[in-house]
């Protein structure tokens, strides 16, 4: 159990806490750098409060990784403007606001980190964290992250979003069918930036002594939802419609973000896996919010850039390769990396043997963890050309039954996973 941290807290936020006692409703929202943004979501947080809430006590608390734009003094300026407009009747409080600077290593976990601490000191029965550069964000969705802890029972809620097609391919191709055969529960989102969660989860994440690890920097959104599963916690999702932010290529350099992400994917399965182990199969879980047909912003991809990384990665990497795939996945490889655009298909089978030999050699200490990270990219980049290129034309509901068939590849290849996990040979 990582120890009770006090100096997470300065004075000024200690004095808040006192003056408030407790509160029914916590919404955080992580920024750094965000002027442009943040305004829009504090008002639709402090609008969703008054209308869905207005019974309950509720804080928002800013958790700000030192911006220099602002953006913590435009948190406490903004106001929702004219509440006639959007209620019935007033709520019996006002928001309040906590402004504090995190401390710890840069990054969104050390930013929730605060805001699961003055969760706790405030013994708030729901908990709520919203990305600070959202532009899609409505009262709506504080509704449907907080309603199923404040009056389901559940204590996780993940967000449930419509995408572009090639936007999240992280998410597509590695870290939600990975989770789903892994825990057995059908979290689409798992790394969605917005969560609900209640109280007893938030004090739950702060025994946890993972602060000083990748978590702390982009690792935090699939160490929330894996802990909450491998936990026990009651989960769901809710449909919150488009998520409109600052999207990215997905051949553009990812290094950091996908290191991050995948090591602590990677990392769970090591704490997790006797939870794991016993899961044969995925099931779907309670689903809230009215799913609707939304418009949604392209995505540039720059699919030569990542052929050529993939390509000049193999040629690199093959020696290194060796000791992580078998000798007929590297040969496959060789032999794709010899393709053109037009014949290049990355299977799905080879990728999810991929993915599954890479984790066994994270498992195994085959090669420091960086590296070992860092020579899977040319590899992800490889998959997800082939992707773009094979489906340029298919639909949104298209894509997602790809994606659904790539999910049961991860389930019926999982054995193979078990086998090399537990004998360090392939």
């Amino acid at each position: 159990m990582a120890p009770r941290d006090s100096t997470l807290l300065n004075d000024v936020v200690k004095e808040r806490i006192n003056a408030l006692q407790e509160v029914d409703i916590l919404v955080g929202i992580p920024s750094y750098n965000n002027a442009r943004t943040i305004p829009h979501v504090v008002r639709a947080v402090h609008a969703g409060l008054a209308k869905y809430f207005p019974q309950a006590k509720c804080v928002l608390v800013n958790s700000d990784g030192g911006s220099k734009d602002g953006t913590p003094s435009l948190v406490g300026e903004t106001e929702i403007g004219n509440l006639d407009l959007i209620l019935v009747d007033h709520p019996n409080y006002l928001v309040n606001k906590i402004i504090t600077p995190y401390h710890g290593i840069p990054g969104k976990g050390s930013a929730f980190r605060t805001i699961f601490k003055i969760a706790e000191e405030l013994n708030a029965k729901a908990c709520c964290v919203v990305d600070s550069d959202l532009r899609s964000i409505t009262p709506e969705w504080i509704e449907l992250l907080l309603d199923p802890i404040v009056d389901k029972g559940f204590d996780y809620v993940a967000p449930l979003y419509s995408r572009h097609k090639f936007d999240g391919t992280i998410t597509n191709s590695i870290v939600y069918p990975m989770t789903r055969a892994m825990y057995g529960k059908r979290i689409r989102q798992p790394i969605g930036g917005e969560f609900g969660f209640s109280g007893k989860l938030a004090a739950h994440y702060l025994t946890k002594d993972v602060w000083e690890s990748d978590v702390a920097r982009y690792g935090i959104d699939i160490w929330m939802t894996t802990t909450a599963i491998g936990d026990g916690f009651k989960v769901c999702q809710s449909y919150l419609g488009a998520k409109i932010h600052d999207a990215k290529d997905p051949g553009a350099d990812l290094t950091a973000m996908y290191t991050q992400v995948v090591s602590s994917l990677f990392t769970f399965l090591e704490i997790y896996s006797s939870v794991w182990h016993t899961v044969s199969n995925s099931e779907d879980i309670p689903n809230f919010g009215f799913k609707f047909e939304v418009g949604l912003e392209p995505v540039n991809v720059n699919i030569r850039r990542m052929l050529d990384s993939f390509k000049l990665g193999i040629d690199a990497l093959a020696p290194f390769l060796e000791r992580i795939l078998s000798a007929d996945e590297l040969q496959a490889l060789l032999k794709l990396s010899e393709q053109d655009a037009k014949d290049f298909h990355y299977s799905d089978e080879l990728w999810v043997k991929t993915v599954y030999d890479f984790a066994t050699a994270f498992h195994h200490r085959v090669w420091p963890v960086d590296q070992l990270m860092k020579s899977m990219i040319p590899l992800y980049l490889g998959r997800t050309a082939s992707f773009v290129i094979e489906n340029q034309d298919s639909t949104a509901n298209e894509v997602e039954i790809k994606i659904e068939n790539l999910c049961r590849q991860y389930e019926q290849l999982k054995p193979l996973l078990i086998e090399r996990w537990e004998n360090k040979g392939l």
